[in-house]
């Protein structure tokens, strides 16, 4: 044992049990944990069971009430105005690395673990690099690019090192019920993927029907409501435009829907806020780097330059589909993640 205490972010999934394992083996005093955030509660019985398995203790951390005001409710926000978030990064910013670690800390746990699929290190001069993980199909940083130095010296990725393959094994290895567990693909709090019914039910939003327009204001259709629509889309619009039209732009002022063509979808610009350089510093001068606009695609390459405001502007060397308002963009340096910002 390396004496160190660990307090693992336990989803009931293979990732993060397997994560548990592997610190085991590190020869660290490993603890489960999972935070209690939805109303009706979490399903704990296969987090409970891997930590009877692993020895480990357990333990449920209330997180409702933050949850539901800082993801939930922005995310609620967020759509009224015209924008597509990523409820699961504003989860990682103020529950999974800020309450929880907050809690691990009081609890005297030295650091956290989750089960993400990407690495830190340590660099010279005591300062933290966060990395993909080895797995590029499986990379998971882009979530994570809101991470602090703080938060960096006290987390562990363990399953980063490895790809899902070698995850899994370990965790048959280990005797653990969960080890071909499916991957999860849905924003937890919508398991079913209907986001209109959870505005209606949850957030109180009316579905208020106005005008799809092309770039001259011409009325080409009627919508059924802002939040029905995301950028690029361009199948279940019911327009008889007499070509493929895509949605290019919501416009929560005069709530209309721009619709055109496949190629005003692509932008070389855009502008961020609420940007986190993981170093702690902005960059003085502009940086060259490649950037992604979603999860799933491959990054650009592109120039990143801070504005005056703290905001950042982002020039790509080619054009860029879909940039979509309320999206992050996360910037990368080869395999460290430098930072990111939400896309205005």
């Amino acid at each position: 044992m390396n004496g160190k205490k660990v307090l693992m972010a336990m989803s009931g999934g293979v990732d993060s049990s397997a994560a548990a394992v592997l610190l085991q083996r590190q020869g660290y005093h490993v603890d489960g944990a999972m935070l209690n955030l939805l109303p009706q509660g979490n399903d704990t019985a296969d987090a409970r069971a891997v930590a009877r398995r692993l020895g480990m203790d357990f333990l449920l951390l209330e997180g409702g009430a933050d949850f539901a005001a800082q993801v939930m409710d922005r995310f609620v926000s967020e759509y009224c105005a015209g924008r597509t978030p990523n409820p699961c990064i504003d989860c990682n910013r103020c529950l999974k690395f800020g309450l929880f670690l907050d809690r691990a800390l009081e609890l005297g746990y030295d650091y956290i673990a989750t089960g993400h699929y990407a690495r830190v290190e340590e660099a010279e001069g005591g300062k933290f690099r966060l990395l993909r993980g080895l797995d590029r199909k499986k990379d998971q940083s882009y979530m994570l690019y809101q991470l602090t130095q703080e938060q960096l010296s006290h987390l562990l990725l363990p399953v980063g090192d490895y790809d899902k393959p070698a995850i899994r094994e370990f965790a048959r290895e280990a005797g653990l019920e969960n080890a071909d567990k499916s991957d999860s693909q849905d924003i937890c709090f919508i398991p079913d993927g209907d986001y209109a019914r959870f505005l209606r039910e949850y957030g109180g939003v009316e579905m208020i029907p106005g005008d799809f327009v092309d770039s001259e204001g011409r009325v080409l259709g009627r919508h059924k409501g802002l939040p029905c629509y995301t950028t690029g889309q361009r199948k279940g619009l019911g327009v008889a435009a007499g070509r493929h039209v895509y949605v290019v732009r919501k416009n929560a002022a005069d709530n209309t829907i721009l619709l055109g063509d496949e190629a005003d979808l692509y932008t070389h610009t855009l502008t961020a806020c609420r940007v986190n350089w993981i170093a702690g510093a902005a960059p003085e001068r502009p940086v060259r780097c490649t950037a992604k606009t979603r999860y799933s695609q491959t990054e650009a390459e592109a120039t990143a330059e801070v504005l005056p405001d703290g905001r950042l502007r982002l020039t790509f060397d080619a054009p860029q589909r879909a940039v979509t308002a309320g999206q992050a963009v996360v910037l990368y340096d080869g395999e460290e993640v430098l930072g990111g910002g939400t896309i205005e």
